[in-house]
């Protein structure tokens, strides 16, 4: 299964990128890593014009395009979310601005406003820093541009896969519950989940399911009374399958 699949891939680089300098095309395909799932589509799509770019060897518009949909998703972050830290001190440094390319200004912002992960406030770091190399002029830019981009790539995937992902250990996500995401009480009205993931979760109790169709299912009454987080968690694990809407 495993070389099927390698075959699979090959022949659809072949395919999309030509014969000529195949096994770089390959290479660079390959080192890249898994492509990330964000919740937020045009991440995706544009994440795959950079990856689209390195892969047929173009590694200067690989580069500058990590670091551009690095900066408008900074921008959207603090442009989306400014609203709501009207009281906060960081509110006067952003709030007339329609547009920011000072990075280090957006990240410490998003940063003070719990908004950003520790880790993903880095990845943004080292992502400007590359930047600013790339964009402005540098002798070095030159003789660095593979390297370069592949960086920028892995801080870019990153930054979706931990502050913009469906599943994984991020602090909203209730921990545990296998296979399904469910989103902590307790960060439901943080305004970066309420903005972003919020109008993409359902509201569902612990035997949602699907239908034949793969449509979300569920019940309508679960009788009064509320879960806490591992209450839940733990109902949705021991859940009957045999109960489970849809079934």
């Amino acid at each position: 299964m495993w070389h099927e699949n390698n075959r699979r891939i090959i022949d659809h680089l072949r395919q999309t990128f030509g014969e000529f300098n195949i096994d770089r095309k390959v290479q660079d395909f390959t080192d890249m890593g898994a492509k990330p799932f964000s919740i937020i589509a045009c991440h995706n799509a544009l994440f795959e014009h950079v990856r689209i770019a390195f892969t047929a060897g173009a590694y200067y518009p690989a580069l500058v395009g990590a670091c551009a949909l690095g900066e408008r998703i900074l921008n959207h972050l603090v442009l989306d979310l400014r609203e709501d830290f009207r009281k906060t001190p960081q509110y006067k440094k952003v709030y007339n601005k329609s547009s920011f390319d000072n990075w280090q200004l957006a990240i410490d912002t998003l940063a003070a406003w719990d908004v950003l992960l520790v880790d993903v406030a880095e990845e943004f770091e080292k992502l400007a820093e590359l930047r600013r190399r790339s964009i402005h002029f540098n002798f070095d830019t030159y003789s660095n541009l593979r390297k370069d981009a592949l960086t920028a790539i892995a801080c870019l995937r990153l930054i979706i896969e931990r502050q913009f992902g469906a599943f994984g250990p991020q602090p909203w996500f209730i921990l545990g519950t296998g296979g399904a995401a469910f989103i902590k009480r307790e960060y439901e009205m943080r305004p970066f989940i309420r903005r972003y993931f919020l109008p993409q979760c359902p509201f569902v109790g612990v035997r949602s399911g699907f239908d034949p169709r793969l449509q979300l299912v569920d019940f309508h009454d679960y009788s009064d009374g509320e879960l806490t987080d591992q209450e839940f968690c733990d109902a949705y694990n021991s859940r009957d399958p045999t109960s489970v809407a849809g079934s």
